[in-house]
């Protein structure tokens, strides 16, 4: 497969005004995914939903006149949380969806995702497909043709009544207070009616967006607001969203952060017990140690995929197996939808909790997490780190190092200007000190 030019781990994301980010792109690359998705014989539609960043508007309207060109109709869901247009794509039995999110990111950036009509992530020959369209001049269809352009008002009630039901009718939060973080993103107006529904005490922060403010000093990625109001507001717990919702991480009643490698331990160990888990778990090079020997001692299978919830869902399609994630709360439950989904997942994990009767901490205990150090380099331009042979060999040194008791990772983020270094192992100050030595090499030879 030829190297693609714009799609990385996670659709194509950048900064707003810069190359590929400008409406420019996207109107071409509206008509380019038109053309892609156009099923013969029948009218073609894509939907269209946003993250609550001040860009997407722009991006939106670009998007729409690109399709139409195309002679594709375009159904408009607003501000919608990543895996409601997975869903709604699904339910409405459209060509593709789109997302125009950069997710964890801040205001400045954007990017554009795509879902197939199963609701699934595109596989790498779709994506090269549409660069190939991408690489011809835009050519509007007849004028009797174009495409139609309508809002589906009724969106957001659709994919709570989808949240709700991936959890049993006599399943119910009565008497649980829960503080809630959306990030000021796409979750502000879905998360809290679902919680709520549910019959929880739910108490609501980074829910005012206003444009800019998407993913700032709260959410999955800044735990600390919701930790503090955890503990202000004596809660039973938090659940912290990232910016277009695929994304959870919780909070414990103590403030204590419970990472998305816990929340994959706690999930699969009580599936487990219920005999309910099919086949093993699917993490990534990153998830913590500590998982897969957790998991190895209830006799359940574990196998690493590449970053990226894709390579996930890749791998437990060819195990057929239901369950994998990430320590970034990136969890994919295949039995009760198509990509990594926060507040389903989220469900997933109270629903542990219920039938347990255990608490959180009761239920993270079960797992040790090995130390791990995680620096991350910034660069100006993204590069191949091993394609360097002074980084290469400092790696090589540092896994001399660490030997039988450790491991080393170096990789290039798929969604940011960054160089991950990671560093893991039973010695907590020998990890650190091999980490921060690779991570100065990487600093000092990038470009």
């Amino acid at each position: 497969m030829s190297e693609r030019k714009y799609f990385g781990t996670d659709g194509i994301r950048g900064r707003v005004g810069d190359q590929p980010i400008t409406p420019e792109f996207m109107l071409h690359l509206g008509w380019a995914a038109g053309q892609a998705f156009k099923r013969d014989g029948q009218r073609n539609s894509v939907l269209i939903g946003k993250d609550t960043r001040l860009s997407g508007y722009m991006f939106e309207s670009a998007l729409e006149s690109g399709l139409s060109a195309a002679g594709v109709d375009v159904k408009l869901l607003g501000p919608m949380p990543t895996p409601a247009i997975a869903y709604l794509t699904r339910t409405f039995r459209a060509s593709a969806g789109i997302v125009i999110s950069a997710s964890h990111n801040p205001h400045h950036d954007n990017g554009i995702k795509f879902f197939s009509p199963a609701g699934t992530k595109l596989d790498d020959a779709l994506e090269t497909r549409i660069e190939a369209w991408l690489d011809r001049p835009i050519k509007v269809c007849d004028p009797s043709e174009l495409g139609k352009a309508t809002r589906v008002d009724d969106a957001p009630g659709r994919y709570v009544e989808f949240c709700k039901s991936t959890v049993p009718n006599e399943f119910t939060l009565d008497g649980l207070h829960i503080v809630l973080d959306c990030a000021h993103g796409a979750t502000y107006h879905v998360a809290p009616k679902v919680f709520r529904e549910l019959g929880a005490r739910v108490s609501v922060i980074g829910a005012d967006p206003d444009g800019l403010n998407i993913n700032l000093d709260v959410g999955s990625t800044h735990l600390g607001a919701l930790s503090k109001a955890v503990v202000e507001k004596k809660a039973d717990l938090g659940i912290a969203f990232d910016g277009d919702g695929d994304r959870v991480l919780f909070v414990d009643r103590d403030g204590s952060e419970v990472d998305g490698d816990e929340l994959l331990y706690i999930i699969a160990s009580q599936r487990h017990r219920r005999g309910r888990l099919k086949g093993g778990v699917v993490g990534t090079l990153m998830t913590n140690l500590g998982v897969e020997l957790a998991l190895k001692e209830l006799g359940i299978e574990f196998e690493r995929a590449r970053v990226g919830d894709r390579y996930v869902m890749e791998r437990l399609l060819a195990n057929d197996w239901v369950l994998g994630g990430e320590g970034s709360g990136h969890l994919v439950i295949r039995d009760c939808t198509t990509t990594g989904d926060g507040i389903v997942s989220a469900l997933q994990v109270l629903l542990a909790l219920s039938r347990s009767g255990a608490t959180l901490a009761q239920l993270r205990s079960g797992m040790t997490k090995l130390p791990q150090d995680m620096i991350n380099v910034r660069v100006a331009e993204r590069f191949d780190p091993l394609s360097r042979k002074d980084i290469a060999e400092a790696l090589s040194r540092a896994e001399a190092e660490l030997g039988c008791e450790g491991r080393v990772l170096l990789r290039a983020s798929g969604t940011e200007p960054l160089i991950r270094v990671m560093a893991e192992g039973k010695d907590a100050e020998r990890i650190s000190r091999v980490a921060r030595q690779l991570a100065g090499v990487v600093e000092s030879s990038a470009p």
